[in-house]
Parts: C-alpha cells; sequence; structure tokens
C-alpha cells in the first residue's frame, strides 16, 4: 500500500470550472499526481462513493471540494469527505461564497419550480409535475435528492480549513496550495489561500486614478469605448477590483473589462458589494436630488452586479435568510 497522501477533488453544485482548472495545470499536474494517491475525482477517474465510505476517518490528507451546495446528496458528500479528511479546502468562488448559482437566492425554490417546470415558454408539462424527494411508481419508491430552499456556502455545512477563491482559482495560486499543503507550510486555519490586499492596490491602472474620483454618470463598459489604461471607475464605469481581494491575475482587467469580483471581498470585509455601494455614494459628482437620482438610476442591477459571485455569503444573504425564517414562523 502507498505511503503517499491521499487526496480527494470533488465537484458539488458549480459549473465544472474549478475541475478544469486543475486539469489546466498541465504537466504540473503530473508531478502532483506523482507525489500524492488520488482516492476520489469523479470526473476524471472511476472512484465510487462507496470506496470513501471505506477508509478511516482522517485517513484522506487534503479533500479539494468546489461548487455550492444546493441539495442533500452534495451535502452528504461534503460531510462524508470532511468526515475522512485531514484537512479541506473550499475552492473556488461557488465553495467560498455560493458563486454565481447562488443569486438564485434572490428567488424562492417555489419561483424557481414554477419556472423551470411549469411557466417558462418551452416547457410543456400539461400534469404540473415538479420533482419530488420521494415518489412511487408502479409500486416502487423512487428518489432524488432533495432541493434545498437556498444555496449554501461549503462552511455553512461543514467546517472548512482553507478557502482558495476565484472563478475559477488560477494555476498559480492552486500549485501554490498543493504545494503548501504537502510541505506542511499552510497558514492558520481559516485562511484564504490568496493575497490580502485588493485588487486595486495591484492594479496596473492604479497609477491613472485621481486623488479623487468624481462622476457625474454611470456607464456599462459596453456602452463606451473604454480606455484600456485609465481606471474604470475614473471612466464612470463600475469595477468591483477596489472591494475584491487580490489574486485572479487580473484577467478581466487585461482584456479590458471591469473586474466583477469572483475572488470575494478583502480581508476582514464581509459584503463586497456594501463597500462598492459606499464607494459609489461617495465619488457621484451631483449638487441637487434630482441629479443624485439620475446617477443612481444609471447603475443597472447593482444587487446582480455587487452580489454575482457571494449573495449566500454576504450581509444581504443573511438578511434574506432571516426574513424568510421570519416569514415560515408568520405563516404558521
Amino acid at each position: 500500500m502507498s505511503n503517499k497522501p491521499k487526496v480527494a477533488i470533488c465537484w458539488l453544485g458549480g459549473c465544472g470550472g474549478c475541475d478544469e482548472a486543475i486539469v489546466d495545470l498541465n504537466e504540473a499536474l503530473l508531478g502532483v499526481a506523482d507525489a500524492v494517491d488520488i482516492v476520489l475525482w469523479p470526473i476524471a477517474l472511476d472512484f465510487k462513493y462507496h470506496h470513501v465510505r471505506a477508509m478511516a476517518d482522517g485517513e484522506i490528507t487534503l479533500s479539494i471540494i468546489n461548487g455550492n451546495v444546493r441539495n442533500s446528496e452534495q451535502e452528504e458528500i461534503a460531510k462524508l469527505l470532511r468526515a475522512k479528511s485531514q484537512l479541506v479546502i473550499g475552492f473556488g468562488a461557488c465553495a467560498c461564497f455560493g458563486g454565481t448559482p447562488g443569486m438564485a437566492n434572490f428567488r424562492t425554490k417555489e419561483d424557481i419550480f414554477n419556472w423551470v417546470y411549469k411557466d417558462a415558454p418551452t416547457v410543456v408539462n400539461p400534469q404540473g409535475n415538479i420533482p419530488q424527494a420521494v415518489s412511487n411508481v408502479d409500486g416502487k419508491e423512487l428518489t432524488l435528492p432533495e432541493f434545498y430552499e437556498r444555496v449554501k456556502t461549503l462552511k455553512d455545512v461543514i467546517k472548512v480549513d482553507y478557502f482558495l477563491p476565484g472563478c475559477p482559482p488560477p494555476p498559480d495560486l492552486i500549485t501554490n496550495a498543493i504545494t503548501a499543503t504537502l510541505e506542511n507550510k499552510l497558514p492558520l486555519k481559516g485562511s484564504a489561500l490568496a493575497p490580502h490586499k485588493s485588487l486595486c492596490d495591484s492594479c496596473k491602472r492604479n497609477a491613472t486614478k485621481p486623488v479623487k474620483i468624481k462622476v457625474s454618470e454611470i456607464k456599462r463598459i459596453h456602452e463606451i469605448e473604454a480606455s484600456p489604461d485609465t481606471c474604470f471607475l475614473a471612466q464612470g464605469v463600475i469595477c468591483m477590483g477596489i472591494a475584491t481581494r487580490d489574486g485572479c491575475g487580473a484577467s478581466c482587467i487585461n482584456i479590458n473589462m471591469p473586474c466583477r469580483g469572483c475572488f470575494g471581498p478583502v480581508e476582514g470585509v464581509q459584503d463586497a458589494a456594501l463597500k462598492m455601494i459606499s464607494t459609489l455614494a461617495a465619488i457621484i459628482d451631483a449638487e441637487t436630488d434630482k441629479d443624485i437620482d439620475k446617477v443612481v438610476r444609471e447603475v443597472a442591477d447593482i444587487a446582480g452586479y455587487g452580489y454575482r459571485f457571494s449573495l449566500p455569503d454576504s450581509i444581504l444573504g443573511e438578511l434574506k435568510q432571516y426574513r424568510g425564517k421570519q416569514g415560515e414562523q408568520v405563516g404558521k
């Protein structure tokens, strides 16, 4: 039996891009595969969950779990890997903050089911059937995972030792995280395995940012011919870099697109969108309430932009969850 550290890689609720990011390590992946025993990676290798259940608790050195938790099967697998692993890394924006699927938390489970299975123009469902966790067909019981009321982050259901944000995380940070684990050089538990500063701090456009930015109108990136060298905020384009953690490699900025916040809030901040909104309020150049209202109305879908990757882990997400519970109590 090999004495190599055992590593599990698992995809819960997400698009699969995080697994692809690991594949994108290219030849470096061969070195990783040589240094460890991969005991679970459903997208790439033929291991089954019962193989993991047969292991001793703590037998897996590291589980790299990407994706959020939206159903009971995902929660079950997350808890299984937590029990069998010494360390768990929440990998990618979906695991860390809920990710783009977390935007579904602006709607109820009932809203989602009604649209997908009843109301969408392409749906043909005359009986109005919707998925059930338990059904009886021809005398046999059929089961499906329970679809939860909201999208949860990984840390909502298990203890997570480290967080590696990004949509997806870049190869250099993935390599650094795996190397630090194998060499026992990890920081304090609970840390993000990414720089502890904002993207704005390292942005090459920072030198063009005025000491005091003032904007009299807000434009979306497709509405202007944006300068490739000038601070987006100085051009009146919303950029989340001022409130987002560094570490992505500025891939969006480098192709002349403003930051959308996939690395989550900077160190010590829970809600990057609220930070961004307060920044916008501070830079609006308007004299009257009418002028202020005009600029504010130019901000299209600020909730969608600000919480694109982080609603379930935000203050707003917690407030919506609290109000939902209060509504349930009133209903009872």
